[in-house]
């Protein structure tokens, strides 16, 4: 049988205010295209459909529409689990509605596998799917009093040693002549990540060894991490199907795929890594040259259908209008950011004689990577000033 593996939409997911639902229903549209082209008998998603527990409505409705598409009223199957950032029990809600679909949605961590009949194939596809896994889901502390004292490797090496007692139990059951696999949503020990990845644990508590993974399977689908990886030292092939869109400029560069699994029981899996080409490119532009380079750029029409990251070397501050043109010229343009001389840059003394909008704009570029405040806004938070120094005033009168 032949199985696809995605994981990381983030539906709903902004990049700077940037909308990307066109990109993902693009890459909808690609993904139809590979079912279709690679004949494929069951999908699984390793988590994070959603980039907030609480999403907008748009981007449920586009779960719903996506998910309709994908099981083919029920004729392929569709196995999803929840990850950090998905609220479990809003993902599997529908489950009741949804499984005469073929449609298996799992929010928390339960005992048993999910056990599906592929009937093209005759025979059944087994998934340990180990939603993600944190203390609260699992309603259980790794912090007890007893083991823990403060050790966070006493905290790490528990948490692991749960993470692979949960695998077992899962797989437990799995018998020859079936199509065994695994899929979770974890930070494995060695991983790559990039920027845009909300971190999982904290000091590296909710890291999992690569060898807690299950042995007994053909493969491990995995969800978290946004660059597509094989995972080293596991028992059993695993890997991180990515993201299908870049949500941080971090991943600039990094190719984007789906991964497709052809299995048979009792047989070594073969996988295959299939590009995807629906998201647009994160490019960042450093013009060394100054504000006349990326002038160029833009008359040279570089880069029309990519999000693009701009640093501009200066030896002044850019003027607002001087960036509202280059904003202008290319609706992608994310970011602007000034490289000034290192002699150029201000003391922290100096900054009592800014003006307040300056104050703001540095401020907002330090806590935003860089990223130029709209004029709206910058007038809205004087606005607020002006209003608090208002009140202030009442205040001291009374």
């Amino acid at each position: 049988m032949r199985i696809l593996h995605t994981a990381d939409w983030h539906l709903g997911r902004t990049l700077e205010g940037r909308d990307r639902k066109p990109e993902h229903e693009a890459f909808m549209d690609e993904l139809m295209t590979i079912i279709d082209e690679y004949a494929i008998d069951a999908i699984l998603i390793a988590g994070d459909l959603f980039d907030s527990s609480n999403p907008p409505a748009d981007a449920e409705r586009f779960y719903y529409e996506s998910m309709r598409r994908l099981s083919d009223q029920g004729k392929r199957p569709v196995v999803l689990i929840a990850g950090n950032h998905d609220q479990p029990e809003r993902l599997s809600a529908a489950m009741p509605l949804v499984q005469e679909q073929h449609i298996y949605m799992v929010g928390l961590p339960q005992s048993a596998a999910v056990k599906i009949p592929i009937k093209r194939e005759k025979a059944h596809l087994h998934i340990a799917a180990l939603p993600y896994p944190s203390e609260a889901r699992l309603k259980e502390s790794f912090s007890g009093a007893e083991a823990f004292s403060g050790d966070d490797e006493t905290y790490r090496t528990e948490y692991d040693e749960r993470i692979a007692r949960l695998f077992q139990q899962l797989s437990s059951g799995f018998t020859n002549g079936n199509v065994n696999m695994a899929m979770s949503h974890l930070f494995l020990a060695g991983g790559a990540g990039s920027e845009s990845e909300r971190p999982i644990e904290m000091g590296g508590a909710y890291t999992v060894r690569p060898r807690s993974l299950p042995e007994n399977v053909a493969y491990t689908a995995l969800g978290h991490l946004h660059r597509p990886q094989w995972v080293k030292e596991a028992a059993s092939p695993a890997r991180y199907a990515g993201s299908p869109l870049a949500f941080s400029f971090n991943e600039a560069g990094t190719a984007k795929s789906v991964t497709v699994i052809d299995a048979k029981p009792d047989e070594q899996a073969q996988v295959t890594e299939v590009p995807l080409s629906s998201g647009k490119r994160l490019t960042r532009w450093r013009a060394t040259e100054g504000i006349s380079q990326v002038h160029r750029w833009l008359d040279e029409r570089h880069g029309m259908n990519d999000w693009i990251d701009v640093s501009i070397h200066s030896e002044h501050t850019l003027k607002p209008n001087e960036i509202q043109a280059i904003r202008r010229s290319h609706p992608g343009i994310v970011t602007i950011r000034t490289v000034l001389p290192e002699e150029a840059l201000k003391p922290m003394e100096s900054r009592q004689h800014l003006p307040i909008d300056e104050l703001f704009r540095q401020f907002y570029e330090k806590k935003s990577d860089g990223a130029t405040p709209e004029p709206e806004l910058t007038q809205l938070f004087l606005e607020i000033l002006e209003e608090d120094d208002r009140l202030r005033e009442e205040v001291t009168v009374r």
